[in-house]
């Protein structure tokens, strides 16, 4: 890998950023699906650099008791903080962190890189939820920085706010949407909210991420026995439902539901659709209708024909060049290149590499990667 990473930091040559680390992550044995949604969340810079403050303020609490969230920031602080550019680290303590935390990630068959995301980020949440809980009781032990981060859950009861103390894993990715029911007898109209941490479309041969979030908010008709109980005429109406969103994520997760049950094959296979996923996104759907504009940084690939074996690794963009990880290599690689992961057109193709998660930042607000 040495060879490999001088190679990279000769491509960028002094165009290499200023403290700026590229390393690979050593796989053990099946953790390729771990590895890639790391070096995504690596480079979702807000996410890192708040992760990175967390150690900082934590890293003197001798007994704390390790979890997750600790080994994930030890982890990150060892990247950031290489004296060499480029190289290879190895993930140990977090690998074996999560295994023991988790038996689904304990076998050394094919794990799923969605599942493992968002186990991660509610496993996150729930650590910082729970010191934040323990700050309060105990106001001499926790630094003001643990009080601004941590906090309860935002819940949202009949679409009312209690006055939320949001950690920061909320602040990057937690949106909120919005079903909307309209009874169409009265034509009253329910709205309940919810949040989420990603987008899961479903996806259709040659289509775009814009075609499917459309799909996504388009209106359904509940009739027949899918009818809606009607608070107002207290009874059973036909209704018209629709998801939108109230408020969109600072940092954009869409995961494209890749595998399908089949009924008749009594399995899951894998769609390799043609999905064009755009550079630069502008969420349209959303309740103020004003158009949310997001840049692509990071893109999680799943490589192989079926869902049950196969490969993953990820594209990710880092002060405006593409970089390709691949467990312990990593390459420069050009923008066009990203445009061959969208999938197949042809039902029956060569090509295997397809985007799975797709990690959008909002150009709202600075734009650092």
């Amino acid at each position: 890998m040495g060879a490999a990473g001088s190679k990279l930091e000769k491509a960028l040559g002094d165009q290499f950023p200023e403290g700026e680390r590229y390393f690979g992550l050593e796989n053990f044995g099946n953790t390729c699906y771990c590895n890639s949604v790391l070096q995504a969340l690596y480079f979702c810079v807000p996410f890192r650099e708040q992760l990175l403050e967390y150690y900082a303020n934590n890293k003197n609490i001798g007994d704390a008791e390790e979890n997750l969230l600790t080994c994930l920031a030890d982890l990150f602080t060892q990247i950031s903080s290489q004296k060499k550019k480029t190289g290879v680290i190895a993930p140990k303590r977090f690998v074996q962190r999560l295994k023991k935390q988790n038996e689904l990630f304990r076998s050394y068959m094919h794990q799923d890189a969605h599942e493992f995301l968002n186990f991660l980020l509610n496993e996150l949440v729930d650590i910082l939820e729970k010191e934040g809980q323990a700050a309060k009781s105990d106001p001499e032990t926790s630094s003001p920085s643990e009080k601004t981060a941590n906090g309860p859950k935002n819940a949202l009861a009949n679409g009312h706010h209690k006055d939320p103390l949001v950690t920061w894993v909320h602040k990057n990715f937690q949106g909120i949407l919005t079903n909307e029911t309209r009874c169409l007898r009265c034509e009253t109209v329910t709205a309940r909210d919810e949040t989420f941490f990603d987008l899961s479309l479903d996806i259709e041969q040659n289509s775009s991420i814009t075609s499917c979030l459309k799909n996504f908010s388009s209106t359904e008709t509940l009739n027949a026995e899918d009818k809606f109980f009607c608070d107002k005429c207290c009874s059973l109406q036909e209704a018209q439902k629709r998801m939108k969103i109230k408020k969109p994520p600072h940092i954009l997760v869409i995961h494209l539901k890749r595998f399908k049950y089949i009924e008749q094959l009594g399995r899951y296979k894998k769609l390799s659709y043609r999905v064009v996923f755009p550079l630069e996104l502008k969420l349209s759907n959303t309740v103020e209708d004003a158009d949310s504009e997001y840049s692509l940084f990071a893109v999680v690939v799943h490589v192989g024909s079926g869902p049950n074996h196969g490969h993953y690794v990820c594209l990710v963009k880092s002060h405006n060049h593409w970089l390709f990880f691949d467990d312990e290599n990593v390459e420069m690689i050009d923008e066009s290149f990203v445009q061959t992961f969208f999938g197949s057109a042809q039902e029956y193709s060569t090509n295997t590499d397809h985007g799975y998660i797709l990690f959008y930042e909002s150009l709202g607000t600075s734009n650092k990667s």
